[in-house]
């Protein structure tokens, strides 16, 4: 390796160490934007989308890539949606025909 290509190296070494620790680097540009989690669902809220959808609970839930029994304790308010099902519930709601587009 020649000494212009090492040289380039540590340089670029050392400009991830300094983004690493939060320091600004020249040429590095960063985009922050606040995401809002989604606010949680309850079971009548699952309902009301599903039948929005006029969908069964197996198709919805064919939709969401879970099971049918997932959607059902959903709808009986024995267990929620969490995390990236959340997520997309959410998009679902906005735009309810999102799930079919995909």
């Amino acid at each position: 390796m020649d000494k212009k290509m090492f040289d380039e190296l540590m340089t670029g070494a050392k400009q991830m160490r300094d983004h690493a620790a939060g320091k600004k680097v020249v040429g590095i540009r960063e985009v922050v934007r606040e995401v809002k989690p989604p606010r949680p669902l309850g079971k009548e809220d699952i309902i009301k989308l599903r039948k929005k959808l006029n969908v069964s609970q197996a198709a919805f839930a064919l939709l969401l890539n879970t099971s049918a029994a997932t959607v059902r304790a959903w709808e009986q308010g024995s267990n929620a949606p969490s995390g990236s099902t959340l997520r997309l519930l959410a998009i679902a709601r906005k735009d309810p025909k999102a799930l079919f587009t995909v």
